[in-house]
């Protein structure tokens, strides 16, 4: 199909381009891009007074698909992307089987080709089902089409199997994504030691638990130059040593979720499930430190770490709730919400972390509008509101932590692959 897109305000920081352009998409590919486009095609599409963008690269997401459908599938959670303008993620490993072995991986990616509705890439796990015992085959795992390894949910403990796993991510080009929590530190605490742990008499989780392990987990990255990502950054601390440790040219590279530069630890104080997360919501404090690492670049992506559950294990008593919250579909309006209309980041910030920052970090060829690229293309109108409400999510579960909020910022279409996959005007 060729499709012209017109009179759209076009972001893409791959070309330092911020303008009034037209978009020429056959087939696949984006084919031109300029000022008043003349081209007979099958169908134009009018973006007058709205933003173009590449579509999303959300590098941390749960699928939950194979082993827990009943909280999302592939296909659940890909059509929510679409609705977000997300058009690729990665699938994190902690699936039932683990994602730890040439069999698992084919497997996930045979119900990928069969059901996936967006572009999904796979994180396969460091260590063979998560336990920090013994490395999976890294080699394999790469071989069969794997962009990063992780054993998100857990740190590795074991200092010298983790410079192990360091070395041979070196040796393979495989991208390491570090889930920094020391769980001796944490063991089972559920918010923010702190103020409002006492005051819900609930256990807290020390910032110390994280920031300890981001210093160590950067340090081994120092002695093997390996390439490491950390997952989820919550505090201020932590982002105090990335930005020491970029300054010194250590090749690390981190992201955080739109709930911890937009909610505290006071979020908490109803009980109220959906704000039980991992790391939890911090201080203010860390949420000022989070929104500064954002706006000066130490902290170089936003993503969503979707976290579906079962309204079973949300709805139970605070301590025994599982975290996490769903984000697929609200972190585009997060970002324009507390972002940019608040003038911390202009719009060619946010689409570089939210597309072309994880796409370079993943070394896939998404999150850009140039010519000749892949034609994944997000048209977003940035002044519609819209409140959150439990019924309009399209992901099997509902666990959001911004349910009830108002949010600035609309996806219209989300095209992929130059084909319409989503549309709401």
């Amino acid at each position: 199909m060729k499709l012209l897109i017109k009179n759209g305000l076009v972001i893409d920081p791959s070309q330092n381009l911020n303008a009034m352009q037209d978009i020429l998409v056959n087939h696949s590919k984006i084919i031109k891009v300029a000022k008043n486009i003349q081209e007979k095609v099958d169908k134009t599409i009018d973006a007058t007074s709205k933003i173009i963008m590449p579509g999303i690269v959300d590098m941390h997401v749960h699928l939950r698909e194979p082993g827990r459908e009943d909280k999302e599938t592939i296909e659940s959670a890909t059509q929510a992307a679409l609705k977000g303008g997300v058009t690729s993620v990665l699938a994190m490993p902690n699936t039932e089987p683990t994602i730890d072995s040439l069999g698992s991986v084919k497997l996930l990616k045979a119900i990928i080709k069969n059901t996936a509705k967006a572009n999904v890439f796979i994180a396969g796990a460091i260590t063979l089902g998560r336990l920090g015992k013994e490395l999976s085959d890294i080699a394999s795992l790469k071989k069969e089409g794997t962009v990063a390894i992780t054993d998100d949910g857990f740190s590795v403990d074991d200092q010298e199997l983790f410079l192990k796993a360091l070395k041979k991510a070196k040796q393979e080009k495989v991208l390491v994504i570090c889930h920094c929590e020391d769980k001796t530190l944490s063991q089972k605490g559920a918010v923010n030691l702190g103020f409002v742990s006492t005051i819900l008499g609930l256990r807290g989780i020390s910032k110390v638990s994280e920031y300890k392990r981001v210093k160590r987990d950067i340090h081994l990255a120092k002695q093997t130059n390996a390439t490491l990502h950390i997952a989820h950054v919550s505090c201020q601390e932590s982002v105090e040593i990335i930005a020491s440790a970029k300054k010194n040219g250590i090749n690390v590279t981190a992201e955080t979720a739109p709930h911890y530069f937009s909610l505290t630890e006071e979020a908490v104080l109803g009980y109220d499930t959906n704000m039980k997360v991992n790391p939890p919501l911090r201080t203010k404090e860390d949420v000022i430190a989070i929104r500064q690492g954002l706006k000066n670049g130490i902290i170089d992506v936003i993503a969503s770490d979707h976290a579906p559950h079962t309204e079973n294990e949300k709805n139970i008593e605070f301590d025994c709730a599982e975290f996490g919250t769903i984000g697929l579909e609200t972190q585009l309006a997060v970002g324009i919400t507390e972002l940019i209309n608040s003038g911390l980041l202009d719009w060619p910030d946010l689409v570089k972390k939210l597309a072309l920052n994880p796409a370079r970090i993943l070394g896939i060829d998404r999150g850009t509008l140039q010519e000749g690229s892949i034609a994944d293309i997000i048209i977003v109108d940035p002044h519609k509101e819209w409140l959150v409400k439990k019924e309009d999510f399209v992901s099997k579960s509902k666990n959001s932590c911004f349910m009830g909020r108002r949010l600035q910022g609309a996806v219209e279409y989300t095209i992929l692959e130059g084909n319409i996959v989503y549309e709401n005007i």
